[in-house]
């Protein structure tokens, strides 16, 4: 499929919403630890849901099983058996983000896949993987109006152990369809609209936040534009569909133990997860497990997810859980309360701004089960482009990126824009083994970050058969043509 057809069917969705009836507002899955097994297939449906943002009602679409439940929990080592329907009037198809299906099964439209039509139901299944937090989502514009849940995969040690599961999903949420904000972004806003401001969030404040070391990743050169941090604001920013003027309570006990499957599903906003007075440490990225990290702060690029074990007091007491958006007072979060605790407002702009994402936690990650040692058998070197007076994005290199089964691969990326790109890889596992040069036995994870100036190899083993898009999380970024194919030889 060319890029001209991939565009084509990214651009189907968050057109003008039809009159069906609005699904039952999301359970959360923070309220949903019991995984629930059944002979017959998991049953999953694409609808329209109806959710109060700051006082306005909001229709937007929802990934539900029958009970209201959103997403999916499932057990480590069994079947993927899911039977995907759709109660909306438009195409969609939904990608496994964190699991690595044949690629039939994949979720791009047209690769191979046709989109699921309204009223159809197809049936996935394959071998779910091993543990992880994971999600799903479009791979189309309708990821903005929040086409997106939760996919945990639970081991038989996480039943086991002493602690509360509590998932959160983040969002970025606008009330202007997708087709609006990207024309918006390419200066193709309706006569009589205001442009998007791209220079409201440029400059080289927080910078320094990019620096590690002589690390100059993030830096303007002389002559050259600043970076740009966000290139929408969005109305509201959102967590498990709620914002902080009205945020999910979830109830914990005193003295115990939470583990929190955190997933930013924004399209194209960027978090610091801050976790407070709390102890806490980092056990797992992109449902892979580290080696833990002791902190109060945690960066968070669109498409990764962050596992985050914390020890709450035993006196008890309410303890925000926040997502400071980058660059930005904006927040989100959701707040842990124990039995009869104060719950207080919390104001949805922070008193400073969130952090600038860099690497200085990547360069910290180390892998609990890293990859075989193995020299690459094939190397590819990629450079990411990128426009932002015309926005449009590029993937310089990326003509020629085929494969074979069975060899190890390394491909290194390296940011040559002033905006940061979390790079996504389908359909495999990729081992982060350099960052600016410097080799390191780095995190296994399917989304790392590239700030601006900074480049990174990646290593993947390729074994599993496909034409597997290789492309940027931010979807305005993915979508005006920051998306490439590793293609395995053979395949058309």
């Amino acid at each position: 499929m060319k890029r001209r057809d991939f565009l084509n069917g990214l651009m189907v969705g968050a057109a003008a919403l039809g009159t069906s009836a609005a699904l039952r507002p999301m359970r959360s899955l923070a309220q949903d630890s019991a995984v629930k097994t059944s002979p017959a297939p998991r049953r999953l449906s694409v609808g329209y849901r109806t959710i109060d943002i700051k006082g306005r009602s909001a229709r937007v679409f929802g990934l539900v099983q029958p009970d209201g439940t959103s997403g999916l929990a499932l057990d480590a080592g069994t079947e993927f058996d899911v039977a995907l329907s759709s109660s909306i009037d438009e195409p969609t198809l939904i990608h496994w983000h964190g699991l690595t299906p044949p690629w039939a099964a994949d979720g791009v439209p047209d690769n191979p896949a046709a989109l699921l039509r309204p009223s159809e139901t197809r049936r996935y299944t394959f071998p779910v993987g091993a543990g992880g937090t994971h999600w799903m989502h479009a791979h189309t514009l309708q990821e903005q109006n929040l086409l997106a849940a939760p996919l945990i995969v639970r081991t038989a040690d996480d039943l086991k152990r002493d602690e509360q599961e509590v998932v959160v999903l983040l969002h970025d949420f606008s009330f202007l369809p997708a087709e609006e904000l990207l024309g918006k972004l390419k200066g193709n806003a309706a006569p009589g609209a205001m442009p998007m401001d791209h220079g409201a969030m440029r400059g080289m404040g927080g910078m320094q936040h990019m620096m590690s070391g002589n690390d100059m990743a993030g830096m303007a050169m002389p002559g050259a534009a600043a970076m740009d941090l966000n290139d929408i604001d969005y109305d509201a920013y959102l967590a498990n569909d709620r914002t902080l003027d009205d945020p999910e309570v979830v109830k914990v006990e005193k003295g115990g133990r939470v583990r929190l499957r955190i997933i930013n599903g924004a399209t194209a906003t960027a978090f610091t997860i801050d976790i407070g007075g709390l102890s806490g440490e980092l056990i797992a990225v992109d449902g892979q497990g580290i080696e833990p990290i002791v902190g109060t702060s945690f960066p968070v690029a669109m498409g990764q997810r962050l596992d985050i074990r914390v020890s709450l007091p035993g006196e008890g007491g309410a303890f925000p859980i926040l997502a400071l958006r980058e660059g930005a007072v904006d927040r989100t979060g959701i707040v842990l309360a124990t039995a009869g605790a104060d719950v207080r407002r919390i104001p949805a702009a922070g008193d400073a701004k969130g952090p600038v994402l860099g690497l200085d936690l990547e360069q910290r990650l180390r892998p609990i089960g890293p990859f075989a040692s193995r020299a690459a058998d094939r190397r590819f070197e990629l450079s990411l482009t990128g426009d932002m007076a015309a926005y449009t994005w590029g993937i310089d290199g990326a003509d020629g990126l085929v494969v074979k089964r069975g060899e190890r691969i390394e491909v290194t990326i390296a940011n040559a824009s002033m905006m940061a790109h979390p790079m996504h890889l389908h359909g495999h596992h990729f081992q982060v083994v350099a960052i600016n040069g410097t080799p390191i036995a780095g995190a296994v994870r399917d989304t790392v970050l590239l700030p601006p100036m900074a480049s990174v190899v990646l290593a993947f083993d390729a074994d599993n058969p496909g034409r597997w898009p290789l492309h940027c999380h931010h979807l305005y970024h993915m979508a005006t043509g920051m998306m490439a194919y590793v293609t395995y030889d053979g395949i058309g």
